[in-house]
């Protein structure tokens, strides 16, 4: 293993001990954030000895001087981002983050009946820390992860999400971070705490955009809480600047007969990773994570997770896509874990890589860890171009070369933004991913 100091460990460590805190409004809060600089200065970033990132080199991102993103003066540029962005069609809620802190003028907060709380973060542990003790670092363990170390040390802002017991809200919650970084290494670390009360119903649309073209590093990590018997749906998309570093960490524990749905949208960002951790801690729930990663010149998409079969009686299905071209490189790593007491298990786990060039490249590695014996548990991985045989089939049928593999690459596509059940929220991405895709010129004969 490398020493610490071969890592640059202690120049991050320096860097990042620098970062102001802002005054802890709860005794509880201090230790939290101590504890996670702890793990972080134990660990610093990982390097490609360790087996969770031998794939994925953040020796480009190491390299940065850091500094936090100060708070900007919402100007035209972001309120021109969000009007131009897919995202200003969906209806309901949204808190905007501009540089991890919470934009009052961008946002669109109505009073929500049923004890509902849409809130930032900095305002909801100034206002009642006692619920968010009860969860705020309890999912996300910074152990292992050392960007969820980070985070729990040093966020500054994000947004707090109650659905009490028995309530569902009809519209999307919108989460939008706007970066406005200027400077290489601005550091932008937001936080997002979610629970859903039992028998509740929410969907969160998360998405990071941009208005520069700096290389700055957003370090992001959401937790969400399901009550037994709520129903959760959780779209993320990342579309940074393509400069921009991206790692985030989604970890979430979810009750009896919960139904959680997971989505992960990869589009931007010169390097961007997912650590998505859940645990299925009720009986007979259902958990879905799901994911496209289209990448193109040098890009790096990775995911990583793991989901923890907790409790018997439950099911979990993976589903990931990526669409890669030019140099690009994508990469999953999933891991099923299931606990001597999971037993009647149903687990899926499928990731398929589209390779549009010669020099793309996806690395892949699903993994079953079991310790039940009554399981039904399968997993599986594909790496290829696009099948001769369907695009000659389709050029029988009268249509072009170009015009055959555009519609074999969006139904690739397809497969991946059809389980978002929410359908303002599927329209929206769906328009974002198509435009993409007709933004390459592979795909339009250039």
């Amino acid at each position: 293993m490398m020493k610490k100091t071969d890592n640059g460990t202690a120049q991050l460590v320096e860097q990042f001990s620098q970062f102001p805190v802002a005054p802890s409004p709860s005794a509880w809060l201090s230790p939290l954030r101590q504890a996670g600089f702890a793990s972080f200065a134990g660990a610093g970033f990982p390097t490609l000895n360790d087996e969770d990132w031998r794939f994925t080199s953040v020796a480009a991102l190491a390299k940065l001087h850091f500094q936090l993103a100060g708070a900007v003066a919402v100007n035209g540029a972001e309120t021109q981002a969000l009007a131009a962005s897919v995202f200003a069609a969906l209806p309901g809620p949204r808190l905007v983050f501009v540089n991890g802190r919470f934009s009052a003028p961008l946002s669109r907060l109505q009073p929500v009946a049923g004890g509902v709380r849409l809130e930032s973060l900095a305002a909801a542990l100034a206002q009642d820390s006692a619920l968010l003790e009860q969860h705020l670092g309890q999912y996300a363990h910074p152990a292992g992860n050392a960007f969820a170390a980070l985070n729990q040390a040093r966020f500054t802002d994000g947004a707090f999400i109650f659905v009490p017991d028995g309530v569902a809200l009809a519209e999307p919650v919108q989460l939008i971070y706007v970066s406005s970084a200027q400077v290489a290494g601005e550091t932008i670390l937001p936080r997002n705490l979610v629970i859903a009360g039992a028998n509740s119903r929410l969907t969160v649309v998360e998405s990071y955009l941009s208005t520069t073209r700096a290389a700055y590093f957003t370090n992001a990590v959401t937790e969400i809480v399901a009550g037994a018997n709520a129903a959760v749906e959780h779209v993320k998309v990342q579309d940074e600047a393509a400069a921009a570093y991206h790692m985030a960490t989604i970890a979430g524990e979810f009750g009896r007969a919960s139904k959680v749905r997971v989505h992960s949208f990869a589009l931007g960002a010169k390097l961007s990773r997912n650590n998505i951790r859940t645990k299925l801690a009720g009986e007979g729930l259902e958990c879905i994570l799901n994911g496209l990663y289209l990448t193109r010149d040098e890009q790096l998409a990775d995911h990583h997770m793991i989901v923890e079969h907790a409790q018997p009686h439950c099911a979990s299905h993976e589903y990931f896509n990526g669409i890669l071209d030019d140099k690009s490189r994508g990469v999953f790593h999933g891991r099923i874990l299931v606990r001597e007491i999971a037993q009647k298990t149903d687990a899926k786990q499928t990731n398929k890589n589209l390779l549009l060039s010669d020099d793309a490249c996806a690395d892949t590695k699903p993994q079953l860890e079991i310790y039940a014996d009554d399981v039904k548990c399968t997993h599986g991985a594909t790496i290829g171009q696009l099948n001769a045989e369907s695009i000659f089939y389709l050029r029988s049928r009268g249509m072009s070369l170009d015009t055959a593999k555009q519609m074999l690459i969006h139904a690739f596509a397809g497969e991946i933004i059809e389980r978002i059940q929410c359908e303002p929220a599927r329209a929206v991405i769906d328009k974002l991913v198509w435009d993409r895709l007709e933004a390459n010129p592979h795909l339009r004969g250039k």
